[in-house]
């Protein structure tokens, strides 16, 4: 039987095809000197990678090494490995004598049944078109031909703002996670590694997030149970108070290869059939994994390696340090300076923070798709590069045109005001766009519009939008100030 090789994001049972398998696993100290990565993510992977090791116990070779290529070269016996989830390991894996690639695991829909797909589009490609054929290819809340409920999509009924009157949403909170000595022998590694000069970004903090396939497994147990509920309708609405409102949690847990995507769909399939879970729920969890992230994770693949570097709305701003730091104490505007500091602190926020928050600014400003992807990567303790490039580049930053998306996904403070409990004691409006009150988000969606109108294919679905521009008096008026502004802290 060959070693199976198995990267820091390939750790639960089903990248294994027999339980006796040998396994080889590599810790590279390089991965942490190439970029500052979040300290919380750095802890995440390692202690991850490091309690499987001791879960396999003698069945795992576990190597510490400068890089792969070193560790390799303790290693005589021929490998096997699953396809990476970078081109970069990928390049790594194909160069190497006698290690064998194996497809991808860890996703639903292969590479080769989404090529197939896409090629059929000969245009643009829409989540949508492509959630509906994952969904009846994989036979997932489907009723013969037809989807359960009569809808492919309950998007629109999972909208709602958060409730009035309350800093939190009715639902039991994530099971805690207690450290143990292989988190603490991970912490002293990177203290020790920080001594020596590897540099992080963001606070340490206690582990919140499963580094095993049980915690993983317990998490997704409990979500379904108690959270899944109240998940669909206020999956879009954000609380000061509750980063985590509904939402499972565990974008890290299938980024590490803990759980198994499909796995998990079956088990919020069954909360609706068997126990009653709300279809538009249901639904909803199962498209964030089934749709979109199979999607942004064949996009990878399927669009060539130049896709990274699109920029066609022609962005040219370096993001500024005060972002790249997490300096969440030099931001005034409430939203941004509490979701930059759940960034922090945390290393994470859940998806609308992340698209119509830090996104939303970032899109106005014109700062640089790529350096974005980067930051993205290395800030968010879920975040690798297949997740943020499509996701950063194409929905976020809307850089490709809209290859992905049909509009930018772009607003104004009306939407944050709606969807949160943030405008509430901001210094700013988000009525207005001018003056010392004005909000940063309603100024510069204008901004924005007017900078990149001539570039924006022609769209129905903003239309509306460019005629509001056009009537806009103050508009040089918006211009100046926002120019004034520049990338300084809000």
């Amino acid at each position: 039987m060959s070693r199976r090789w198995l990267f820091a994001d390939q750790l639960g049972p089903h990248f294994l095809d027999d339980r006796h398998q040998p396994v080889l696993m590599i810790e590279s100290k390089a991965v942490f000197r190439r970029r500052a990565f979040h300290r919380q993510k750095a802890h995440l992977v390692l202690s991850a990678l490091r309690h499987r090791a001791a879960e396999l116990g003698d069945q795992a070779r576990y190597v510490r090494a400068e890089t792969y290529r070193e560790g390799l070269r303790k290693v005589r016996e021929p490998l096997e490995v699953c396809h990476p989830t970078s081109r970069r390991a990928r390049t790594l894996v194909q160069g190497l004598p006698r290690v064998t690639v194996l497809p991808p695991r860890g996703f639903i829909t292969s590479l080769t049944d989404f090529a197939g797909w896409a090629d059929a589009r000969r245009g643009a490609l829409r989540l949508d078109d492509f959630y509906r054929f994952a969904r009846q290819h994989h036979e997932v809340l489907v009723a013969g031909d037809e989807p359960e409920g009569g809808r492919w999509s309950f998007d629109a009924d999972n909208r709602e703002p958060p409730p009035k009157e309350t800093d939190r949403l009715d639902v039991p909170g994530p099971p805690r996670i207690t450290e143990d000595d292989i988190d603490a022998e991970v912490r002293r590694d990177l203290d020790r590694w920080e001594a020596e000069g590897i540099r992080f970004v963001g606070r340490d903090g206690p582990r919140f997030l499963p580094a095993t396939p049980a915690e993983a497994t317990a998490r997704l147990r409990h979500f379904v149970r108690h959270r899944l509920a109240k998940f669909g309708p206020y999956e879009d609405a954000m609380l000061a108070g509750d980063p985590f409102m509904a939402h499972s949690v565990l974008s890290s847990s299938f980024n590490l290869g803990l759980l198994d995507p499909l796995a998990a769909v079956r088990a919020a399939e069954q909360a609706y059939r068997d126990r009653g879970a709300p279809l538009a729920s249901v639904e909803g969890f199962v498209r964030q994994l089934l749709g979109w992230r199979d999607f942004v994770w064949n996009l990878y693949w399927y669009f060539d390696v130049g896709y990274r570097g699109s920029n066609r709305l022609a962005a040219r701003r370096t993001v500024p340090d005060w972002w790249q730091e997490l300096d969440a104490d030099a931001v005034d505007a409430r939203c941004l300076s509490d979701v930059l500091a759940g960034v922090r602190d945390r290393g994470w926020v859940h998806h609308i923070p992340r698209l119509m928050v830090l996104g939303n600014y970032a899109l106005q400003r014109g700062w640089r798709p790529g350096e974005l992807v980067d930051w993205f990567h290395r800030s968010f303790v879920d975040g690798y590069e297949w997740v943020m490039t499509a996701n950063v580049v194409g929905m976020s930053q809307y850089a490709d045109l809209g290859q992905m998306t049909t509009k930018p996904y772009a607003s104004g403070g009306a939407y944050i005001n709606r969807m949160s409990d943030y405008c509430g004691g901001c210094p700013y409006d988000p009525r207005r766009r001018v003056g010392e009150r004005a909000c940063p988000f309603t100024a510069g969606y204008w901004m924005f519009l007017d900078r990149v109108r001539g570039t924006l294919p022609g769209n129905a679905r903003m239309a509306r939008s460019l005629k509001q521009l056009d009537r806009l008096r103050d508009l040089d008026e918006v211009k100046a100030q926002e120019r004034k502004r520049g990338d300084r802290a809000p």
